[in-house]
């Protein structure tokens, strides 16, 4: 399954944006998801990950309370919703499909090309 990120771009800080990750060439149905994101200089930490039914998901210290991830499995898509942003949330944001989930989701079978999100103090 190819997947592809998008919704980036530059906010300022309070601000919102949402990223949407569209699947092609299989379903989502079974696949436990995440968004991860790596800051310049940093290496790619989880952000959100979600196990296929949707009822059960795991974000990062950092954005809990902020963030809030879900997927629309009839629109074979997964969503970020990022509110009360911060310059530190700057980084590409990369969706993840897995067949198994962990909260970490550890063993990715499938990354999206990422999307760019800027947050301006």
């Amino acid at each position: 399954v190819q997947l592809q990120a998008s919704g980036g771009g530059l906010v300022q800080a309070g601000g919102s944006l949402r990223l949407s990750c569209a699947a092609s060439g299989g379903t989502l149905r079974r696949k436990a998801l995440g968004w991860f994101r790596q800051a310049p200089g940093k290496e790619r930490e989880v952000v959100a990950t979600i196990a296929w039914s949707g009822g059960i998901t795991f974000y990062t210290d950092s954005v809990k309370g902020r963030f809030t991830i879900s997927r629309d499995n009839a629109k074979n898509t997964l969503y970020l919703q990022m509110n009360s942003l911060k310059p530190e949330d700057t980084a590409v944001y990369y969706c993840a499909a897995s067949e198994d989930w962990d909260q970490d989701l550890r063993k990715v079978g499938s990354w999206g090309h990422g999307t760019l999100v800027t947050v301006s103090s």
